[in-house]
């Protein structure tokens, strides 16, 4: 059974930074497209960036190429998204997706994924 278990998540400070840890099981993420993506309460879940099988890397948000960065560690079978100079709208609830369609692309649809993770909280908060 694929399951996707994101860690790394808790209360900053705006201006600070977090590190999300997505780790799989039973799913390679070398090979395959991961995305990050996050939903505030109240709002739609949107992307925020994808990484392809072959690493190259998409963000939905142009403001967020300076901020945001994600990278694997093929050996824990992890893949991270490190955030930094977090602001207040960066609070949500931020899920792994795995198990894309084409996994030698990035993507930033949703629909594109089959695999989910449960969600590690993210506040921003002074």
């Amino acid at each position: 059974q694929v399951q996707l278990v994101e860690s790394g998540g808790g209360v900053v400070q705006p201006g600070g930074s977090l590190r999300l840890s997505c780790k799989a099981s039973e799913i390679t993420l070398a090979t395959d497209t991961v995305g990050w993506f996050r939903q505030a309460p109240g709002k739609e879940r949107e992307a925020v960036m994808s990484i392809s099988s072959g690493g190259g890397k998409a963000w939905k948000k142009v403001r967020d190429e300076g901020r945001f960065a994600i990278s694997r560690d093929n050996a824990k079978n992890t893949v991270y998204l490190q955030m930094d100079n977090l602001n207040a709208d960066d609070t949500a609830t931020y899920y792994c997706a795995a198990g894309a369609t084409e996994p030698r692309y990035t993507s930033v649809l949703a629909e594109d994924y089959s695999y989910w993770g449960q969600g590690t909280q993210v506040t921003v908060s002074s």
